[in-house]
Order: C-alpha cells, then sequence, then structure tokens
C-alpha cells in the first residue's frame, strides 16, 4: 500500500494521541456534568435508564435491564459514573490504554442499545465507540502515554 503517513504538523502517532485523549476528555466531560448527588442519593440516573428500557422496542433489552441493572439500582449507579471516570482518566493518561479503549467502546454500545431511539444520543455513543475503534487498531497509546512510558502492550 501507500509509502509512510503524511500528516500536517504533528505525526501519525502524536495524532492519535490528540483523538485518544480528545475521547478522554469526552468521557470526563460525562462524568463531570452528572449530577451525581441525584445519581447516588436518588437514584435518577437509573431511574431514568429504567424508563427508557422498560418502553425499548427490543424485549432482550428490557429483559436484560429488569435482570441485571434494576435489581442494583444503587451499585450500577456508581458503576456508570465511575467507569465513566475511569475511561476518562485511562485515556487521558495513556493507562492501561487499551483496557480503557475495549471498556469504553462497550459501555458506548450498551448506551447506543439502550438508547437507540434518541438520535443525539445515536450520534455521540457512535462517533465515541468509533474513535475507540481506531484508536484501539492504531494502537494510540504508543505516544504521550503512561503506558508507552513504562513499556505496556508495545
Amino acid at each position: 500500500m501507500g509509502g509512510p503517513m503524511q500528516t500536517i504538523w504533528l505525526g501519525g502517532a502524536e495524532w492519535l494521541a490528540v483523538l485518544r485523549i480528545g475521547l478522554g476528555l469526552w468521557w470526563l466531560e460525562s462524568w463531570r456534568h452528572k449530577d451525581k448527588k441525584g445519581w447516588f442519593e436518588r437514584g435518577t440516573g437509573i431511574a431514568w435508564a429504567a424508563d427508557v428500557a422498560g418502553k425499548h422496542r427490543w424485549a432482550a433489552v428490557r429483559t436484560g435491564f429488569r435482570r441485571i441493572v434494576a435489581p442494583r439500582p444503587k451499585v450500577m449507579a456508581y458503576l456508570v459514573v465511575y467507569a465513566e471516570l475511569a475511561l476518562g482518566l485511562g485515556l487521558v493518561t495513556g493507562f492501561l490504554t487499551p483496557v480503557a479503549l475495549v471498556a469504553g467502546l462497550l459501555l458506548n454500545l450498551l448506551y447506543l442499545v439502550l438508547m437507540i431511539h434518541d438520535w443525539a444520543e445515536q450520534g455521540q455513543n457512535a462517533m465515541m465507540a468509533l474513535i475507540s475503534l481506531v484508536a484501539l487498531f492504531a494502537m494510540a497509546w504508543q505516544t504521550w502515554s503512561l503506558d508507552e512510558a513504562i513499556g505496556l502492550f508495545l
């Protein structure tokens, strides 16, 4: 196929690091803007998701939510909120990057399936999933990452 990649200003590996860091900042913003008191004390996030899942067109989503999430609303609230924080921190710092990329891809796909009727959410989750996939297959932890600094995943 073609010769070396040509880029402007930064090299290809650096642009992939920018993409990875940008995705991490997106996860951190998702974490930052959540009403944690609402999620943890009043259960607003899981209650909203339960409402969405309860009206879902796919029985598997309704059943899965009812069996897995609904019996554990507090645990699931903490899991979702702190998963977004962990993903953001992992991607921005480039620590355990492939793990964060796979976990983020799976979380975005879960969000995408749950909110299949919401076009705005579909776009956001589809783009975040695509970035995760590109960063994973391009090994975007090779530059500007703790993984690179300590020799992980090289």
